[in-house]
């Protein structure tokens, strides 16, 4: 056991989604462990409720934002099923950064924000509105602050992020606003060390 070829994966699948994510094969072995743990049907593809059983997730007020990133950024071509390679693409968004360490195109500053402001894009238009950043704050802080102060922090944001004032924040306008934002340690889950 503990070698590539226990994982059902090819060496040069496992080689293939190294390069693609920078996870060593010992993580990606581990990942597949996790993903095979959540496949408990054994169809090589995880639904949304496999997603809803992780109770880390169910628990998180984003929960739903977060299984709707892993079924948004699927490259297999069906909406409702996210293979391991899809899997594993949506966590390299979140492997920490090293210094001097080579950085893949899914661990950059620019695909976390894009990660991030797709949280925020509900309908997918790539423009954040008014009611998608309200609907977003109210899940984060759901009853701890009243309706009328979460209109006041949405309005806010779109005055102070909307440069072009079409009352909507684009992803570079999004960006701006962040861009003293350390997103590359604050988008890092230490959870393959």
């Amino acid at each position: 056991m503990g070698n590539s070829s226990s994982l059902h994966l090819q060496q040069e699948d496992v080689q293939a989604i190294q390069d693609e994510t920078g996870f060593t094969p010992q993580q990606i072995e581990r990942l597949y462990s996790r993903f095979s743990s959540l496949d408990k049907a054994g169809k090589s593809h995880l639904t949304r409720e496999d997603f809803l059983r992780i109770p880390e997730l169910a628990i998180n007020p984003l929960g739903d934002r977060i299984v709707h990133a892993f079924f948004y950024e699927s490259k297999n071509g069906e909406e409702d099923k996210v293979d391991f390679k899809d899997f594993v693409r949506v966590l390299a968004h979140f492997r920490p950064i090293k210094k001097n360490q080579e950085k893949n195109k899914l661990n950059t500053r620019m695909e976390k924000l894009h990660f991030a402001f797709r949280m925020y894009d509900i309908d997918g238009d790539d423009k954040i509105s008014k009611e998608e950043l309200l609907a977003v704050l109210t899940m984060m802080v759901g009853q701890n602050i009243c309706p009328e102060q979460l209109l006041s922090i949405a309005e806010r944001t779109i005055i102070e992020a909307d440069t072009d004032r079409d009352n909507l924040i684009s992803f570079e306008e999004f960006a701006k606003v962040l861009e003293r934002t350390d997103v590359e340690q604050k988008m890092s889950i230490r959870f393959l060390s």
